[in-house]
């Protein structure tokens, strides 16, 4: 059984000060260990992948990325040069490293230009954002360029989370709870359902979006998304699959990232069905071999083990 990890993070030392805002998020030990890691890209991720039983790594640049950095001519260039070393690390790891460009979403036409270069001369798969480009969401319109250029390619978005633009009132006094604890879910649940009713997906009828962490709580809601549609003002909002739900199992795909546990697991497959979900391990923030684990002992049956653990992966990604 093949498996391949479709959230695998890495990071440039020249990019590695963006994620300095995730260093009060962690425990300083942990931080540490995670901010070594993500800087090696073969010495220890090798040997660990090999103990694991995890085939290959979509690799992907760690959250914020490119999106923290307020200079669209900087972005453009960073951009470019973080996919060339990518496309050179799987050049010469072929077998067991694949990879998600970064895009300068600053300059919504000349991210396009890049997801091209990366895909059809770099051999990129397709790209990963890290939630909002200073304030700009996905459904802006001005990146509507983006996404036409992604649907042509036949090539997926994998939408991550970051740090949000502003705290909610609701976290107040409760530092805790911002990031990958509790917040960054919600936050990309969201950004999803903007996709919704912004009308990317009426646009772009079969593009592709791929969403980690088992799918940041959306599998859960379906039918609660259906029935309070058919109860709210629209506010001049209409899709034109009628509900929600029509768009999450056709437009949505799943990882496991960092969500090792069968009870969402199964209700992902009977939500989104087999054929949407992949497998991910969200290294070095979770431990590979407790990713590879799970996924052979979820109570699920062989068939759709084999979908998660590879199959979809080389349908979705052409690997």
């Amino acid at each position: 059984m093949r498996t391949i990890g479709l959230e695998e993070h890495f990071v440039t030392p020249g990019l590695a000060a963006y994620g300095a805002g995730s260093a009060s998020i962690a425990q300083p030990r942990a931080w540490a260990a995670a901010s070594r890691l993500l800087l090696d890209l073969t010495e220890e991720r090798l040997p660990a992948m090999d103990a694991a039983g995890l085939d290959l790594q979509v690799l992907s640049l760690n959250s914020p990325g490119l999106q923290a950095e307020p200079d669209p001519a900087v972005a453009v260039r960073e951009a470019a040069a973080v996919n060339d070393l990518l496309a050179s690390v799987i050049a010469d790891h072929p077998t067991r490293f694949s990879g998600f460009a970064a895009l300068p979403l600053q300059d919504p036409r000349a991210a396009a230009e890049e997801l091209e270069r990366a895909v059809t001369q770099l051999g990129l798969r397709g790209a990963l954002v890290n939630a909002h480009t200073q304030g700009r969401y996905l459904d802006d319109r001005a990146l509507r360029v983006v996404w036409e250029r992604a649907a042509g390619l036949d090539v997926p978005l994998y939408l991550h989370p970051a740090n949000g633009v502003d705290t909610p009132h609701v976290l107040s006094g409760h530092p805790e709870m911002a990031g990958p604890m509790w917040s960054w879910g919600p936050d990309t649940a969201s950004h999803v359902l903007r996709l919704i009713f912004g009308g990317v997906f009426d646009d772009f009828p079969d593009a592709k979006l791929l969403v980690g962490h088992m799918g940041e709580g959306l599998p859960y809601v379906l039918w609660r998304l259906d029935s309070r549609w058919a109860f709210h003002d629209h506010h001049g909002i209409e899709l034109a699959r009628g509900n929600p739900s029509e768009y999450l199992r056709h437009n949505l795909y799943i990882t496991t990232s960092g969500v090792f546990d069968a009870p969402p697991l199964l209700c992902a497959l009977l939500a989104l069905g087999a054929d949407h979900i992949l497998f991910g391990t969200d290294y070095p923030f979770e431990d590979m071999a407790t990713a590879t684990r799970f996924l052979r002992t979820a109570p699920i049956s062989e068939a759709d083990r084999r979908k998660i653990a590879g199959e979809n992966a080389e349908a979705l990604l052409r690997l």
